[in-house]
């Protein structure tokens, strides 16, 4: 018999997230992710495909939804999925009757366009099964927001194995920074999390990438760390702050989000030490993998982010390539009319 469905909006965190632990969603649909981003100008709203004889969750996908401050407020506004939906896409029911349902619910309520990024790879069944319904149900690919490749390191190993792994200066690094005295603790105050910001800002400055004001990582902090899903890892020598990482977690996996280092000591080769810590960290909590989250989208040497690539190469991970961006348009004359005012890439 033909199951029934129904679209909610969930608005229990607990409801939400335990979902999410419990069918490997990213840290991009977490309720505290919504959080943050509701803090940066965007409206998150946490929908789910339920049965509706039992109420059961069987897919959801967390939208965020802004409007464009050069676009008149009759246009509309965007919709975007990071990392998601979390959905069973070899169940075609379940996919139609998912698609359908937020079909009808952003259209009404002024949706231009629904963009998504499923957390899916490349070259998997899986990726090549949502590719094709996707292209099938009326949707076009897009530039991506979040990074096409990234690294993905796998956990399962003992230590032993994941040290072996990788290449040998990497080991040699990581343990040269252990055995001259560099520690690595938790941030325990919004104190560690403002001198790591210092620090985040030479980076910055440094290798001329751009960086957001203190407050979103000082609320991402606040918001993800006491529900366990945010670390903010720090490297000290002899009381002196060297470096640090913001790695996050969701379900089994772990992905390193920011990074920040000094311009001294850095023979001391704090970074190395910082990145095998958090792995250890990861896997002790039960993830599986841990994400480096973003390389080049090419092999040139000549890439802007080459250096940081080779730095991520070298952890004895897999170069791993998601099936991109997808968008499907409501309202096509507002659209072009939108691409006119606005750049082609959100600004996320």
């Amino acid at each position: 018999m033909r199951q029934g469905y129904v679209l909610r909006v969930i608005s229990e965190r607990r409801i939400w997230d335990d979902f999410l632990e419990q069918h490997d969603g990213h840290l991009l649909q977490s309720w505290g992710w919504g959080e943050l981003k509701a803090e940066a100008g965007w409206r998150p709203l946490r929908l789910a495909l339920c049965e509706c004889s039992s109420g059961r969750i069987v897919a959801a996908a967390q939208v965020l939804c802004r409007g464009a401050a050069r676009l008149p407020h009759w246009c509309g506004h965007l919709a975007y999925i990071p990392r998601g939906p979390v959905l069973d896409w070899s169940h075609e029911e379940c996919c139609k009757a998912f698609w359908m349902a937020l079909h009808r619910w952003l259209r009404p309520r002024g949706a231009l366009a629904l963009r998504l990024e499923p957390p899916l790879l490349a070259d998997t069944a899986e990726g090549e099964a949502a590719a094709r319904f996707l292209l099938a149900s009326g949707f076009r690919p897009v530039r991506t927001i979040q990074p096409l490749r990234t690294i993905m390191v796998d956990l399962r190993a003992d230590e032993t194995t994941l040290l072996s792994r990788m290449k040998e200066k990497w080991r040699y690094n990581l343990r040269l920074a252990a055995r001259r005295g560099v520690k690595v603790r938790e941030a325990q105050t919004l104190e560690d999390v403002r001198a790591w910001y210092e620090l985040l800002k030479i980076t910055a400055a440094r290798d001329g990438f751009g960086i957001h004001r203190y407050e979103y990582y000082e609320h991402a902090w606040l918001i993800l760390a006491p529900r366990n899903q945010l670390d903010l890892l720090l490297a000290e020598y002899e009381g002196r702050l060297l470096a640090g990482i913001f790695v996050g977690r969701m379900g089994r996996e772990a992905l390193y989000l920011y990074g920040a280092s000094s311009n001294e000591l850095r023979q001391l080769m704090p970074n190395y030490l910082l990145q095998w810590e958090a792995m250890c960290r990861a896997r002790a909590a039960g993830a599986i993998r841990y994400d480096l989250w973003g390389i080049p989208e090419t092999e040139d040497e000549h890439e802007p982010l080459a250096g940081v690539y080779r730095f991520k190469r070298g952890w004895g991970g897999e170069v791993v390539r998601f099936i991109g961006g997808y968008e499907y348009i409501y309202r096509p004359l507002s659209m072009t009319l939108a691409r006119r005012l606005l750049s082609e890439r959100l600004a996320l």
